[in-house]
């Protein structure tokens, strides 16, 4: 049974980050659709409501509320001992739903068409998803306080790396 549970865990997980990944993507393309004439403006963001009400119902939340109920099975079938590596990682994971907390509240405001953030914003909070994929993979598979404290050099130097590439970006877009 572990194993079933284990492995729709991580499926879930993977489609729950899928759309994180991409729900930012959709906020930004929605948001620069303010740029265009009245009429590209009204097409683009009725078709990007859709794109972003489908994404969020249909795979994301369900797969953040599956995720969350199969990982505390996936634990007690595995043992029921808490180990540091996991306290940390579920750190991460508290994280992640807050992340995903926020990208609610963004969908909520651009639904009714509300736009605060700017598209460069929007890039960058949709890296916040990389870090923490990034950051509970490593602690999932490392499991050890040495192998953590590289991680926190590697994780420092995996986000200077995405903001750097970021600004790049930015001045290659102007």
């Amino acid at each position: 049974m572990y194993l079933y549970l284990k492995t729709l865990h991580i499926i879930f997980i993977v489609t729950w980050f899928a759309g994180m990944f991409y729900m930012p993507r959709l906020f930004i393309y929605n948001t620069e659709a303010n740029e265009k004439s009245a009429a590209e403006k009204e097409i683009l963001q009725k078709q990007f409501s859709i794109m972003i009400k489908r994404l969020w119902y249909g795979i994301t939340w369900p797969s953040a509320v599956l995720t969350l109920i199969l990982g505390p099975l996936v634990w007690y079938q595995m043992s029921g001992a808490l180990p540091n590596w996991l306290m940390v990682k579920l750190c991460f994971v508290i994280g992640l739903y807050v992340y995903h907390f926020t990208l609610h509240i963004i969908f909520k405001q651009q639904i009714n068409g509300v736009f605060k953030y700017s598209s460069q914003q929007l890039r960058m909070w949709n890296e916040v998803a990389t870090i923490f994929l990034v950051a509970i993979v490593a602690l999932a598979v490392m499991k050890d306080a040495t192998n953590f404290l590289w991680l926190l050099v590697w994780l420092m130097l995996f986000i200077m790396v995405i903001l750097i590439a970021i600004k790049i970006y930015k001045k290659m877009r102007r």
